[in-house]
């Protein structure tokens, strides 16, 4: 039997390094756990990962700050657009004096009949806090933000979609839709997977009337949204059951140090990735827990680079900032 947990992570292609430190640790108060640099290319850029207290699958953001590479994106449709954060019930007043404290714009909504606070990323990437009851994730309290507003994780990710449609008939072609469908507008809202799963939620948004997005890695857009598979059967059947029914742009096997993963394009143009967290270790493999993200780490075959890494990357400092403002 196969199943999905949830999510794993979401990837962001974001600016300046430092803007984004300043950004998930200090305005959001998330705990910084990887520094470490892209596999893909040959241009050297960050990798950096942010979570919750435990690291979690579902709780992980990371972003790839592209300034340096001067590539900006297109944000449009048939795109991952949103980044979707789960946060305690009744922290969204909480949110939106801390993030305003930030010079973050903050706007209160209501979507799918809940309140919902919408930001952006410096980049312009588009942020949603969704409050979220009974959620057994634990937030990070040292970044400043009390235990009682912390942010969970990752609660799902929006899609803008030219044909909302076809994106809904492949998570039920192969991807272990439930049944329940909600309806908000041009809003279609769903989960995925065996459980409710922390990070189990999409959303599609129909779009028709904005451009094609981006795809490839550049600035102030989202890359992937990642499922968490278990283990790498479990990961293999969901591929076959992918391609056996007719979605074959998917990728081989790819090693990236913390989880194994592959991708594949869906009919909405977002990039899913299916990933496994490393049997040999995840985020421990190089650093201990209580030292995530206090060294700069390397994949082995960039190791040999390392000073001249270290050169071509911005400096980035994490120490942080005027804590708990709001």
């Amino acid at each position: 039997m196969t199943f999905i947990n949830g999510g794993h992570h979401i990837t962001l292609c974001v600016n300046g390094a430092q803007e984004d430190v300043d950004f998930h640790m200090g305005a959001l108060g998330l705990r910084l756990i990887k520094r470490t640099v892209l596999f893909d290319g040959v241009v050297p850029v960050y990798h950096l990962y942010y979570s919750n207290a435990n690291g979690d699958p579902s709780s992980i953001i990371t972003t790839f700050p592209f300034k340096q590479a001067g590539v900006i994106g297109r944000r449009g449709t048939n795109q991952a657009r949103e980044v979707q954060l789960a946060v305690p019930v009744g922290s969204l007043d909480y949110w939106h004096r801390r993030l305003e404290s930030y010079g973050i714009t903050a706007l209160d909504v209501e979507i799918l009949d809940s309140r919902r606070l919408l930001f952006d990323h410096p980049s312009g990437v588009e942020y949603v806090m969704v409050e979220v009851a009974d959620d057994p994730r634990v937030g990070w309290t040292e970044g400043g933000v009390p235990l009682e507003y912390a942010i969970h994780g990752v609660y799902g990710v929006g899609i803008h979609a030219y044909a909302p449609e076809s994106m809904v008939e492949f998570t039920e072609d192969s991807f272990l839709k439930q049944d329940k469908l909600i309806e908000d507008g041009d809003r279609v809202a769903f989960k995925v997977g065996s459980n409710d799963g922390p990070g189990s939620s999409i959303e599609i948004i129909g779009n028709r009337k904005a451009d094609q997005g981006t795809w490839t890695y550049a600035a102030g857009t989202i890359h992937h949204y990642a499922w968490n598979l278990g283990n790498l059967d479990n990961q293999s059947k969901i591929k076959f059951d992918i391609e056996g029914a007719g979605y074959t742009d998917i990728s081989e096997l790819k090693d990236r140090k913390y989880f194994k993963s592959f991708y594949v394009r869906t009919p909405s143009g977002a990039l899913f990735e299916l990933a496994v967290t490393h049997p040999e270790g995840g985020w421990t493999c190089d650093e201990s827990p209580e030292e995530l993200g206090k060294a700069f780490q390397l994949p082995s075959q960039f190791e040999i680079r390392r000073q001249e890494l270290l050169g071509r990357l911005e400096t980035i400092t994490t120490r942080h900032l005027e804590i708990a403002k709001a």
